[in-house]
């Protein structure tokens, strides 16, 4: 498909009519629910943790769900928090999906951007029921960084669905379609950039490490180690500011963009933080904290 952003989509066309409901986590990024009402749908959100070593409420969950719920949406790992869901907890998720007869819509992006000793594991490959009622979509941008090329792919063992989902998303006319040089992209990533996206994610867990060390010296932010994703998600609350204060600060003072911790972004408990990207070079992470830290202990007493 053109984007996994784009497959999200498709699944939530293809599965959900006006007036179904579909789980989706809070905080996670926003396209989940933007796709979900699109369609007609309606999100549900489930508070869970900002700290990524915290486990969901599986109690909480189930009170969530209805003669109107279709789907769980999980997003593994965790964008903005950094979560990688342990095999345990994936299991306990497909189990209440089985129960209660629900669809999955995997969104494993950042599958590749795991940090020691973290591992990553797929709801789908757990057993054939969680493998017929998940939709996994994933992409090229985060791990070889293809953005711009808009290439992702949706995954399910369901002929079925496969087929609703092709309908859905308009590929089978030229409404839609992946162009051919991101499709050849695509598998020259796949096919001959091991050995880069290995030296990446290393270079991203030394900058994950950096990142947390010069977070520690400026005053009223504070982060968790994200066992995932090129993210930090910050609290600032000691701050004094509003995230979407905080952003513009940032922006006008220290140009230093960040993403406000905005219900339009992330969901309603994300205020008091900021998403921060490391996926770039130390001298230019440690000129943005620079910034950012010389702008802070001005305006902070």
């Amino acid at each position: 498909v053109d984007s996994a952003a784009f497959g999200i989509y498709a699944v939530c066309n293809a599965v959900l009519q006006k007036g179904d409901e579909a789980i989706v986590f809070d905080p996670v990024d926003f396209l989940f629910r933007y796709c979900i009402e699109q369609v007609g749908a309606t999100a549900k959100p489930l508070a869970i943790p900002i700290d990524p070593n915290a486990e969901i409420d599986l109690n909480r969950l189930r009170t969530l769900i209805g003669p109107k719920t279709k789907m769980i949406c999980l997003c593994n790992p965790a964008n903005p928090t950094g979560k990688v869901f342990t095999k345990t907890e994936l299991k306990a998720i497909a189990e209440v999906a089985r129960q209660h007869n629900l669809l999955i819509l995997s969104d494993e992006i950042w599958s590749d951007i795991v940090f020691s000793p973290f591992h990553y594991t797929s709801i789908a490959s757990l057993d054939a029921d969680a493998s017929g009622r998940t939709f996994t979509v994933s992409g090229f941008s985060k791990s070889y960084g293809l953005a711009g090329l808009r290439a992702g792919f949706v995954m399910t063992s369901n002929e079925a669905w496969f087929q609703k989902i092709l309908e859905a998303s308009g590929h089978t006319s030229t409404v839609h379609g992946c162009n051919a040089l991101a499709q050849v992209a695509g598998a020259a990533a796949l096919n001959e950039c091991s050995d880069w996206l290995t030296a990446f994610v290393e270079h991203l867990q030394n900058m994950r490490d950096l990142s947390l060390k010069e977070l520690e010296t400026i005053p009223g932010f504070s982060c968790l180690a994200p066992q995932g994703c090129y993210l930090l998600f910050c609290n600032i609350e000691k701050t004094g500011l509003n995230s979407s204060d905080l952003q513009q600060l940032l922006f006008d003072k220290a140009k230093v963009a960040v993403v406000p911790g905005l219900p339009r972004w992330f969901g309603e408990k994300a205020e008091g933080h900021v998403r921060i990207c490391f996926s770039t070079s130390e001298v230019l992470l440690k000129e943005a904290f620079g910034r950012i830290r010389a702008v802070m202990k001005t305006e902070i007493k």
